[in-house]
């Protein structure tokens, strides 16, 4: 009886023990809902969802959703391809909304190779390196070129001023040719695409024009891949010999509902302009000049605290009043998606920049749209097109009829107002120049452009094996340039229009046939293609001289009206094929060939073969244990490769007749001449037997990874020389009846370190902090120009290239000064006097997350690089650079000719200033930038699950806040005054000076 009672107790307490426990039972067995989705708040779908330490998963449907069984104390782990896994708790919430985040790019990632193939970064034997979208985006630049500075090893980018839509220049591994284009190729989605500087009328308008890459819109970019070394390019042909800048622009995303991602920025610029004195008055040797009776070009006046004008204190006036506070706005508006069997991605923009100069403005539309489908089993289209139309108006610049070479020697006792004297002519404090004032509202040069980039590309896969492409691209813009400036008969302006229209087009056909089979431990890949190009220009230039009506800028007003007209087509055909063979995943070699075709070479030279061969290692595919946990990826890298290049414009096989002209009393004029047309021969000899250049290159490279990828190292050394270099204009014997012809004659070699580290500093839960440092050092030496000639205005045999030549001082064995008898430094001969190559470059970006916040900060170095201080020059003479602020008289350092003793014999400031040569204003370009700082937020998910937002984010950001140039006396170093071309690097002239700007915006998508 006791027993049963027992037992009868037992099974009770099991009851209320059961019963106790079904609600926490229940929990444990409560089902987890949740969503995955990415940064921007858009749906992943066929995403892993497991439940750590079971057996347990389930894949996210088409809207990211999913449900598993689980407790709140579940540890459920996130995988999907392209981000990072990510490992949460599941806790007491009823929907988890889970963001993953893109995966940075490894060395397993699939990058964007030559052609648009795509290929595992770890099996690329040669040095490539990819910019995100993001970060593209995130400088706020409207010129992609600007906004790679610094990122890139191996690349040199030069801003050529601050003006709204001003031009820069982009090199990969040094100049290579004389007096070709040494710029990279940008190739948009697998078609070539022309970056030529337009927009300068003629000439008239002095100055930098506009890079035409700036008609690409950055927020249409998924990422830019960057083929530096002569085995990533051969398969591009001709122009692919300097270097290889791919942009892939964004897509759709198959099964994906339509997202709409808003996005406004609004910035503020102020200039960095160049310390000036303030000291002294307009004047010459201390003596005053008012600028209205006595009018006086230099600052050599009184003392401005001792100056009195009608017994009144002489007020100062500050010459940089004249410029303003720019503003720029852009505006973005996307939407992606797709159904089952397509995709699609469509953008508008409006970019708007008032530049910090009066009379500068920069205006861009940009339309970009893109349909993926898929057509039967086999077949897959694409096509997108982009299209922009953008306007700039800006003056003059540089030493020009431009406000700001006046300007910038401007007393600071000169009141500018009013603009216009009693009798309506221009006020100016000297003679023979226009007034910055009066320049706003006489002169201008009108930039309109309308371009047009349309693809299509159709993909035919009859086997898993085989991929057959046929891609047609092409480039079409007209450039309509117009200037203007009233007449001035107080500094003898006679008035001029000048119409410059262009008109360019662009045909890219390529035919690709891609097969990739697996035998056993080898993968091989084969490519055999063809490509069809072909650029057709004209521009047609109209200039009326003499305006008759005020105001009236038509070319009838003007009493001299002459033409001129250019037009060239210019074919090229090439044949290429590429083998990549991998063995066991760690063996790698990769052969291409290519057979080109050039119309501008002679027919016994236009068609001529190149290619490469490079090989890769992957050596951590031996390591084992310990090793293996440390040093988690480790590649050498060896290749050689030899391209060709058809760098000469058409038509210079023969010896074409050109427009004649005349020399009068009233200047020089273009036939016709009163009614009577005439045509010459050109005095440059046209050269039959041109054949292409050549260039050579050898490069070995290690990468490895540490630490489970936290820390990773990219280093190449390359050798490159040119070979048959074509130098057009090569001077001849008068008696020939020719001044110049075309040789192939020059050669360069570059020979050079890139290297880039990027390491994970510190990776917890809610906060990271990853670095990257990118190092380059690059060596030029000009080798040959043409038997006879060792020098082409600044490059010279045996210096690096672009060095800078002028008359310099006298100096003793050890370096010292040589000074006369009047204490003044000896002139010597003309001589190299400064190098406009940099020692080395380098980039250093920092970026930081905590939870929804992140930090990012840029700074970008270059150590030498000589820069020309054009402004200086000015200034020295003209007595309103901050140098000559002590006028007290002083001794040169030196040694005296007179004793060879150090020199004790002080000279007057003003003789010694106006005397100064050119060696005086070549300095050093050393700087370190603080180029872009990013401050950002972003809205979690789950506060805006009640809200149409998918995702919201707010970012500050500012660009050139502090500039350290410790041995340049201008505001910016990094400056090509007068634009992108060769012989204009280095350059500080009277450009629109750079600003520092601030900028705030914000993204949304619903």
């Amino acid at each position: 009886m006791q027993n049963t009672l027992k037992q009868l107790f037992q099974q009770i307490l099991f009851c209320c023990i059961v019963f106790l426990l079904l609600p926490f039972a229940a929990l444990a067995q409560q089902e987890l809902q949740g969503k995955i989705v990415d940064t921007s708040g858009v749906p992943i779908a066929g995403a892993t969802v497991h439940l750590k330490n079971s057996k347990a998963s389930v894949i996210t449907k088409a809207d990211g959703s999913f449900s598993i069984n689980g407790d709140a104390n579940s540890i459920l782990i996130i995988k999907s391809i392209g981000f990072s896994d990510k490992e949460i708790t599941a806790g007491n919430s009823s929907n988890i909304i889970i963001t993953l985040v893109p995966v940075s790019a490894t060395l397993n990632d699939v990058v964007v190779t030559a052609l648009g193939v795509k290929r595992e970064k770890r099996n690329l034997t040669y040095s490539t390196q990819q910019v995100s979208g993001d970060e593209i985006t995130k400088t706020h630049e409207p010129n992609l070129v600007n906004a790679v500075a610094g990122k890139v090893a191996g690349v040199q980018i030069t801003s050529s001023s601050g003006t709204a839509g001003a031009s820069s220049r982009i090199v990969i591994r040094g100049n290579s040719s004389a007096t070709g284009d040494n710029q990279a190729l940008f190739v948009v989605d697998g078609v070539p695409i022309n970056n030529d500087e337009t927009g300068n009328a003629g000439g008239n308008a002095a100055g930098s024009g506009i890079n035409r890459v700036i008609d690409i819109d950055p927020s249409t970019i998924q990422s830019i891949n960057v083929l530096k070394g002569a085995a990533a390019t051969a398969l591009y042909g001709s122009s692919g010999a300097r270097g290889v800048v791919l942009i892939t622009t964004k897509n759709g995303s198959v099964n994906k509902p339509p997202v709409f991602t808003l996005s406004s920025d609004l910035s503020f610029e102020k200039p960095l302009l160049p310390e000036r004195q303030t000291t002294y008055a307009q004047g010459n040797n201390g003596v005053f000049a008012d600028g209205d009776i006595i009018k006086q070009s230099t600052s050599w006046g009184p003392r401005m605290d001792t100056l009195k004008i009608n017994g009144k204190p002489a007020p100062k006036y500050n010459p940089y009043d004249f410029f303003r506070t720019g503003v720029t706005s852009n505006s973005t508006i996307s939407v992606a998606g797709g159904g089952s069997q397509s995709s699609y991605f469509v953008s508008y923009s409006y970019y708007d920049q008032k530049s910090i100069m009066p009379g500068n403005d920069f205006k861009r539309h940009s339309f970009f749209g893109k349909y993926n489908t898929k057509m039967g089993e086999y077949v897959n289209t694409t096509f997108q097109l982009g299209y922009s139309n953008s306007i700039q108006d800006r003056l003059p610049e540089g030493a020009s009829n431009g406000p700001l070479f006046v300007l910038y020697g401007q007393p600071v006792s000169w009141n500018p107002y009013p603009v216009l004297d009693s009798n309506g002519n221009m006020r100016l404090y000297r003679y023979s120049r226009n007034a910055p004032l009066w320049t706003l509202d006489n002169m201008k040069n009108h930039d309109a452009v309308n371009r047009f980039l349309p693809v299509f590309t159709i993909n035919i896969t009859p086997a898993k094996w085989l991929t057959i492409t046929e891609r047609i691209g092409a480039d079409i813009y007209t450039d309509q340039d117009k200037y203007f400036e009233n007449p001035q008969p107080a500094i003898g302006l006679n008035g001029k229009v000048v119409d410059n229209n262009v008109n360019f087009r662009q045909f890219n056909n390529d035919l690709i046939i891609n097969a990739t089979k697996t035998f056993g431990k080898f993968n091989v890949n084969l490519l055999l293609g063809n490509n069809i190009f072909s650029t057709y220009y004209q521009s047609v230039n109209l200039t009326g001289n003499g305006l008759t009506v005020e105001q009236f800028y038509n070319l009838s007003a003007g009493s001299t009206i002459s033409s001129s007209e250019y037009h060239s087509l210019q074919r090229k055909v090439g044949f290429y094929t590429q083998a990549n063979i991998e063995y066991n995943r760690f063996l790698n070699l990769s052969l291409t060939g290519r057979y080109d075709g050039s119309s501008v070479l002679s027919k016994e030279n236009n068609f001529y073969p190149y290619g490469s061969a490079a090989a890769s290692f992957i050596f951590s595919e031996f390591l084992k244990g310990n090793i293996k946990d440390v040093l988690s990826f480790g590649k050498i890298r060896f290749s050689a490769a030899t391209v060709g290049n058809d760098g000469v414009g058409p038509y210079s096989l023969s010896t074409p007749n050109i427009q004649a002209g005349r020399n009068t009393n009233a200047g020089y004029f273009l036939y016709p001449y009163q009614g009577q047309p005439g045509f010459l021969l050109s005095s440059t000899l046209g050269n039959p037997n041109l054949k292409n250049e050549r260039l050579r290159e050898y490069e070995a490279g290690l990468e490895f990874r540490l630490f489970q990828d936290r820390i990773s190292f990219e280093g190449s050394y390359f050798y490159r020389r040119s070979y048959d270099g074509i130098i057009p204009g090569v001077s001849i014997s008068n008696a020939t009846g020719f001044s110049g012809t075309t040789v192939n004659s020059a050669s360069i070699e570059n020979k050079g370190v890139e290297i880039l580290l990027s390491a994970t500093l510190v990776k917890a839960h809610d906060f990271s902090w990853d670095l990257t440092l990118n190092f380059t050092k690059i060596k030029n030496n000009v080798l040959a120009l043409s038997p006879g000639i060792t020098q082409l205005g600044r490059i010279i045999v045996g210096q690096p290239y672009n060095v800078f030549y002028g008359t310099q001082y006298k100096r003793t064995t050890d370096g010292q000064l040589l000074i006369d008898a009047n204490g003044l430094p000896v002139v010597g001969d003309q001589g190299i006097v400064g190098n406009a190559t940099p020692d080395w470059l380098a980039g250093l970006e920092n970026s930081l997350t905590y939870k929804q916040f992140s930090l990012s900060f840029f700074f970008d170095m270059k150590k030498g690089g000589d820069v020309e201080n054009g402004v200086d020059s000015y200034g020295f003479f003209y007595g309103s650079s901050k140098a000559t602020e002590n006028r007290e008289p002083f001794v040169v350092p030196g040694i005296s000719e007179v004793d060879n003793k150090p020199n004790t014999v002080k000279v007057d400031p003003q003789t010694y200033w106006q005397s100064r040569q050119y060696e005086s204003i070549i300095q050093d370009g050393t700087y370190i930038k603080l180029r872009n700082v990013t401050l950002a937020y972003t809205v979690k998910p789950a506060l805006l699950s009640k809200t149409p937002f998918k995702s919201a984010s707010i970012v500050l950001s500012g660009r050139n806040l502090w500039i350290y140039s410790p041995h340049f006396t201008g505001a910016d170093p990094e400056v090509s005054s007068y634009g992108s071309s060769n012989g204009a690097q280095g350059i500080y002239a009277f450009s629109t000076p750079t600003s520092r700007s601030l900028d705030i915006s914000l993204k949304l998508s619903f």
